[in-house]
């Protein structure tokens, strides 16, 4: 259940899910078309600011803005299918981890410290064509690493710190399979052995004991058609095994893909359909967006994803977060029409409490323009 409602040119959105409503404010920060955000406290100034693309928005207002650096433009695109927050050089401000599709490559933008200057931009590695990058502490550490979804190969990117913990400036590489990995990528214990595994569109990489520079064992266990960036592992039914969550990031549809064993503990996968009346589900996320100490999935449609070539490119946008409910998944309607009108959700979007009022809201950007969702709570 759910109604949108227009309010002084602002969508206030009151989404009802198990009778616990939620109150949002869609807030349209931009109509630049930038597909990636995040937000992070760029400046050190106690406020959650937002970025996106060649600009951050300074919090707690997000009116103000700020240049980057110019991004490369291509055709419709921009060249920044990620923006990620991490003190790469150690400094104690946040840089920015990017990568681009037409460029080949995996980048990092250094923070001025804050100052309104240009950001510097270093490379990381020339790589293939990066659908999105994707990061997890995939060792442990407390580190997370950078992962992109290369159509050169599947290789891991370490940041190096130093005897304190601080970044170094420099990264690792570690290579998992040499070649196209396919349309697709993520992560998840999928066998229960505490270390986490690699998810591809038509399998699984089995994390090594002994760490990154391991071999990682192949499982090609299922086939994930369109796949998602991320793929989610996560135990929808809570049996204790990790499923995965996927969405059809250039076709319709968004499954659980529920993994079961026999009594040899030999895997099978079964697929369960979410929804399949919409397209373009090409990010996803976990997070609690309602405090009730459960996880939803939060997602959208992308915009435009292959330049109105998809299937249901031209059907009505939407931001959607899904109460999980061990398997039936309950959607809620955060936002829901044309491109001018309402926001979907990019290559890239972020789950944060950008104005500390302890519920989490939703950066949105895509090529529909830069959209704010601010989580109410329950009025």
């Amino acid at each position: 259940m759910w109604y949108v409602a227009w309010l002084c040119g602002v969508g206030l959105a009151q989404a009802a899910a198990n009778g616990a409503p939620l109150l949002f404010d869609r807030i349209k920060i931009s109509t630049d078309s930038f597909e990636a955000a995040s937000a992070f406290d760029v400046n050190n100034d106690g406020h959650v600011d937002i970025v996106s693309g060649a600009y951050w928005y300074e919090g707690p207002a997000f009116t103000t803005r700020h240049k980057i650096c110019d991004v490369q433009p291509s055709g419709e695109y921009y060249d920044d299918f990620g923006d990620y927050p991490m003190d790469v050089n150690g400094d104690g401000y946040l840089d920015i981890i990017t990568a681009g599709y037409w460029g080949k490559h995996l980048r990092w933008r250094e923070n001025p410290k804050g100052l309104p200057a240009e950001w510097q931009t270093h490379d990381i590695a020339e790589t293939g064509s990066v659908e999105r990058p994707c990061f997890y502490d995939l060792d442990g550490d407390g580190v997370v690493e950078v992962v992109p979804n290369d159509t050169d190969s599947l290789t891991v990117y370490k940041l190096v710190v130093d005897g304190q913990g601080k970044g170094t400036g420099q990264f690792t590489r570690h290579v998992v399979k040499p070649g196209n990995a396919g349309h697709g990528l993520g992560f998840g214990d999928i066998n229960g052995d505490g270390r986490v595994d690699i998810i591809l569109c038509n399998g699984w990489y089995e994390a090594p004991p002994a760490g990154l520079d391991g071999e990682w064992t192949w499982h090609g266990e299922f086939n994930l058609p369109s796949a998602s960036v991320p793929i989610l592992g996560y135990d929808v039914n809570h049996d204790g095994l990790t499923d995965l969550i996927v969405g059809g990031a250039h076709a319709y549809g968004l499954d659980w893909w529920e993994q079961r064993r026999n009594p040899q503990g030999e895997r099978t996968w079964e697929p369960h359909s979410i929804d399949a009346e919409r397209s373009q589900y090409h990010d996803l996320s976990l997070a609690d967006i309602d405090n009730d100490g459960s996880l939803e999935l939060i997602t959208g449609k992308r915009y435009r994803a292959h330049n109105g070539h998809d299937p249901g490119a031209n059907d009505p946008l939407g931001v959607y977060y899904f109460e999980i409910n061990g398997g039936q998944f309950e959607r809620v309607t955060l936002d829901y029409g044309p491109a001018g009108r309402a926001s979907g959700i990019g290559i890239y979007a972020w789950v944060e409490d950008v104005d500390g009022n302890g519920w989490k809201d939703i950066v949105a950007p895509g090529k529909e323009g830069l959209y704010l969702f601010k989580n109410l709570g329950k009025p």
